[in-house]
């Protein structure tokens, strides 16, 4: 009886749950049915026709849901104002997939990737025998994005990609706070759809030594912006000085009057109350150059 319940009720829950309509869609045939972009369907009927003459065809969101909706299909809702049908170009995308994975390989430390897609933003009927591929310099940071291949003849040409993967990062176990040394006590090492990062995130706070830069929020993954090298020595703290005179090391304690990271130089101040210019060389320990 129980198992009969929760079948049920996630039965509805599959019912009834929202579907995305994509803004973007490929087809194989100019001819545009529903079971041209959901497979396996039931109910099938004709969306639009691309016109002769083109090689896409757009239509409103709204249109297509009220479509949708009157061949029993109510659960898909608009994230744009359009809806695009592209007819896919039988060109070889197989060498720029290479680049694109070649691209996030050498973005991430630690990446798995399991499948890019890839398609011109129009349709080409071949492509040209040389060119060079584009990608920008921060697109590393999204699943999806826009390239470009440039021609000997300074021609563009673009492409949509989608690139699904994972990647391994580092979230917050509670709120971290500014200053704080960042360890395995304190994060723990996930592994993540890769989707859209605010920044580069972190996937080697075991080899380095880092701090937090700012606060940090619980369960936040951590990136480039939110760390910086640890600080080894913190200002008003008790340092060890020392410095060569005549081929002999002399060493004094001091105060720190300045944090400081490895080869930071800080002042710091004797027991007579004089300030130097140390160079930090590790933890509490500096030395007079």
């Amino acid at each position: 009886m129980v198992l009969k319940i929760l079948l049920f009720f996630v039965f509805t829950i599959t019912l009834y749950a929202k579907v995305p309509l994509q803004s973007t869609y490929y087809v194989q045939d100019k001819e545009v049915r529903f079971s041209s972009i959901v497979a396996g369907v039931n109910n099938d009927f004709l969306i639009t026709t691309i016109e002769q003459s083109r090689y896409s065809q757009k239509i409103k969101s709204n249109d297509f849901i009220k479509l949708l909706a009157k061949h029993g299909y109510k659960n898909y809702v608009a994230e744009s104002n359009y809806v695009n049908f592209i007819l896919k170009s039988p060109v070889d995308t197989s060498l720029l997939e290479s680049k694109l994975k070649e691209y996030y390989q050498k973005s991430y430390e630690d990446i798995t990737i399991k499948s890019v897609f890839v398609a011109p933003r129009g349709y080409l009927a071949s492509l040209p025998m040389d060119y060079s591929v584009e990608i920008k310099s921060r697109d590393y940071l999204s699943n999806e994005g826009i390239l470009s291949i440039k021609t000997a003849e300074n021609k563009k040409f673009f492409f949509d990609y989608t690139v699904d993967a994972d990647v391994v990062v580092y979230k917050s176990k509670d709120s971290i706070k500014k200053d704080t040394k960042l360890t395995l006590a304190n994060c723990l090492k996930r592994s993540v759809a890769l989707e859209d990062f605010r920044d580069q995130p972190l996937q080697n706070i075991e080899q380095k030594s880092l701090q937090a830069k700012r606060h940090i929020p619980k369960d936040m993954i951590l990136t480039v912006r939110d760390v910086e090298i640890l600080d080894v020595v913190k200002r008003d703290s008790m340092v060890s000085v020392n410095f060569f005179e005549d081929g002999i090391m002399i060493t004094f304690s001091a105060k720190a009057l300045q944090d400081g990271k490895v080869n930071d130089i800080i002042d710091v101040q004797n027991s007579s109350g004089k300030i130097l210019k140390a160079r930090v060389i590790g933890s509490d320990i500096a030395e007079i150059e």
